[in-house]
């Protein structure tokens, strides 16, 4: 008799319409690379910022997280390339005259307040409830 039981690593046969919501804008690979992009600690970081302290140029997001410049714009370039942050302009510059800024989307608000925010924020309600 064969083993039954969940499918090995890799082996889901399921078709990727079963798993996306009807009519899915995003293609499971979207998604999943999403997902890949806020698993780096300094990708990370940045949709943070973005998310909690409102859009800022590279140099403020610089200098705010202490990441090398060049760093910063691989990283950069990362999200945007995935859709969770947009690099927009100014029609003027701003006090430091700069005319660019980076802002998150509202997917990377969503994939970061609905992801691993959200596991941040369950633990520490079970350690609080079940004492540390």
């Amino acid at each position: 008799m064969a083993e039954s039981g969940p499918p090995a690593r890799g082996e889901d046969d399921r078709p990727e319409s079963s798993i996306l919501p009807d009519q899915s804008m995003l293609s499971l690979d979207q998604y999943l690379a999403m997902q890949r992009a806020v698993g780096n600690e300094t990708r990370f970081r940045v949709l943070d910022a973005l998310v909690e302290d409102g859009p800022h140029s590279a140099a403020e997001l610089r200098d705010a997280l202490g990441v090398e410049s060049n760093t910063l714009h691989y990283h950069l370039d990362e999200l945007v390339d995935v859709g969770l942050v947009e690099n927009r302009k100014r029609k003027t510059p701003d006090s430091d005259g700069l005319y660019s800024y980076y802002r998150a989307t509202s997917l990377g608000e969503g994939i970061l307040t609905r992801g691993v925010r959200e596991l941040m924020r369950e633990e520490r309600d079970l350690l609080d409830a079940y004492g540390r």
